[in-house]
């Protein structure tokens, strides 16, 4: 009886083994059912990324996870999302993997790929410092409609075994179910995308019939452009002195402040680059496309960026740029493709702000007109009717004293009509005399100035300075610009200077800095040349200053106050 017994007990325990297995087998596919539909809910495609590699890391039970996502290019990697790495290991890591090694094998070859040890692949070239080890590895790419979208990449099964052939099977299936979802999510993202330019335009159309000044027309369509696309600045550039550089009229977000007003090369900026093709101009970061050499945004924090240019007709106005942090998604053509259209609107503020301008001078030498006219066949005519008729009472006169008072009188209205008329003169001379506004001259100032110093000085311009700066005032300020420059490479030995004149609304403030020795022993011509400046400030009800700044150099502080009423 002893052998039966033992074989009841082998019969009864490898039915148990497959009571377990089958057990096993319906919580996996309870698992991977539960992941489905877990992933099917999300609607947020970054949500939806980060749940597919959570539910494949618990699937297959493993130890790190990550999915990739394929950029444009269809080479590199434009996406990571991790499971199971710290945060201090990613810190000691470095920068995300772009698609080399065994993550560009998949790549290429877009078939599950299942490893027992990463080293001996051919493809792998080991990890960089501070990375866990891993041994162990299993990859599977997701296809969103016949489309390699990206990879999932496994590593490091727990308790030290190989991921096997059920493991990669469920992720196939969950690949696929993947690859369902980021399709939902992708076309609900862009279906709010629209839904959110379609209400921006309603907001800046309700904005320009409403009679807004078009400098908040452009500044709203500026602030909801970097809203709807997350990006972390905006600023809306304008042509300055011909088209050798364009000055940042509006900028909203982080550095908005420092670069409100500044004039940007064309050469050498991604707002200058869009400018000069007239297309929109990515760049998956700022601080270090080829584009942005001369860009004040070469500093850390900022990295993806578009620049699409204001256009109207085949006339380039302005250039819309917009940047988002570093680290973020780089734009994509569909992103841009609204946005063409939406700064199409900025165009339209321009060109309203130019028509209003046009009708406005036009109002104005119209009422010059008529002034001149009224004076001349109004005020001229009784002037000399008067004239005429003090010297035809000169003759009853018979007091000499009173007599040579008359005489004089006339004489004083003679002076007046010739006043009179050249005051005629000038009202109707302006018609045709030349505009050269505050900022064109200043940047031709500057720009002169480059060739003695022998390298370009940097330039900001904020506020009104064409409209609201006193005519009397502007040749002034370009005159202490130039002497200013001139002291920079005459004394200073500088390697960089910066020029910056600003409106704030009650005064002119224009200010010279330099990198150089500092202030020079004051010699004649020193004192003599700081002293015209000192003079015209004081002219104007304003001041000099000249300091030298703790880290080095010289700055010069030349402010006036502004008149309330218009130039």
């Amino acid at each position: 009886m002893r052998l039966p017994q033992l074989r009841l007990d082998e019969l009864l325990e490898e039915l148990q083994a497959r009571i377990d297995a089958a057990r096993g087998t319906r919580d996996r596919v309870h698992s991977l059912l539960e992941a489905v539909l877990s992933v099917g809910r999300e609607l947020d495609l970054e949500h939806v990324l980060r749940r597919i590699v959570e539910a494949a890391v618990a699937l297959v039970d493993a130890r790190y996870g990550a999915l990739g996502v394929i950029g444009p290019d269809g080479r590199t990697l434009s996406q990571f999302l991790t499971v199971g790495v710290t945060e201090s290991q990613i810190e000691a890591i470095g920068p995300y993997p772009s698609g080399h090694g065994i993550l560009g094998e998949l790549i290429r070859h877009p078939e599950p790929l299942r490893l027992s040890r990463l080293s001996e692949h051919p493809a792998s070239y080991g990890f960089p410092p501070g990375h866990p080890p891993m041994h162990s590895f299993v990859g599977v790419p997701i296809r969103v409609r016949e489309q390699v979208f990206g990879n999932l990449y496994l590593a490091e099964k727990h308790g030290g075994a190989d991921f096997e052939d059920e493991d990669e099977a469920v992720l196939s299936t969950l690949a696929v179910a993947a690859g369902v979802a980021i399709d939902n999510a992708r076309l609900y993202e862009e279906s709010t995308r629209r839904e959110r330019w379609l209400r921006a335009s309603t907001q800046v159309t309700t904005a320009l019939m409403s009679g807004s000044p078009p400098a908040d027309v452009i500044g709203l369509i500026a602030e909801l452009a970097k809203e709807i696309t997350g990006a972390e600045l905006a600023t809306v550039s304008v042509p300055l002195g011909g088209e050798a550089a364009l000055t940042a009229e509006v900028a909203v977000g982080e550095h908005a402040a420092r670069l409100r007003g500044t004039v940007l090369p064309v050469d050498g900026t991604l707002t200058g680059a869009a400018y000069r093709e007239g297309g929109p101009v990515r760049s998956a970061d700022i601080t270090t496309d080829p584009h942005g050499t001369a860009s004040p945004l070469r500093s850390e924090g900022l990295g993806p960026a578009v620049a699409v240019p204001v256009t109207s007709g085949d006339v380039v106005r302005g250039v819309l740029l917009l940047v988002r942090g570093s680290g973020r998604a780089a734009f994509t053509q569909e992103e841009v493709l609204p946005l063409v259209a939406f700064a199409g609107q900025a165009a339209v503020a321009m060109e309203l702000a130019e028509r209003r301008a046009d009708a406005q001078q036009i109002a104005l030498l119209e009422d010059r007109d008529r002034i001149a006219r009224d004076l001349h066949d109004l005020a001229i005519q009784r002037l000399f009717a008067t004239g005429m008729t003090l010297q035809s009472a000169d003759r009853f006169i018979g007091h000499p004293e009173a007599a040579e008072r008359v005489r004089r009188a006339v004489d004083d209205l003679d002076e007046t009509i010739k006043i009179i008329r050249s005051t005629i003169f000038g009202l109707r001379s302006r018609e045709t005399a030349p505009q050269h506004g505050l900022r064109t001259r200043v940047v031709q100032t500057v720009g002169e100035a480059g060739a003695l110093l022998g390298f370009a000085p940097a330039l900001r311009m904020e506020g009104l300075l064409d409209t609201q700066v006193p005519r009397a005032v502007v040749d002034d300020v370009v005159a202490v610009v130039g002497e200013a420059l001139a002291n920079v490479a005459r004394h200073a030995g500088a390697g960089s200077a910066a020029v910056a004149v600003v409106n704030d609304g009650h005064h002119l403030v224009l200010t010279v800095t330099d990198d150089g020795t500092g202030l020079p022993p004051a010699g004649p011509g020193h004192r003599s040349g700081l002293r015209n400046l000192s003079e015209r400030a004081a002219h104007h009800g304003g001041d000099l200053d000249l300091t030298t700044p703790p880290d080095g150099g010289t700055t010069l502080t030349w402010r006036i106050p502004l008149p309330t009423g218009r130039p």
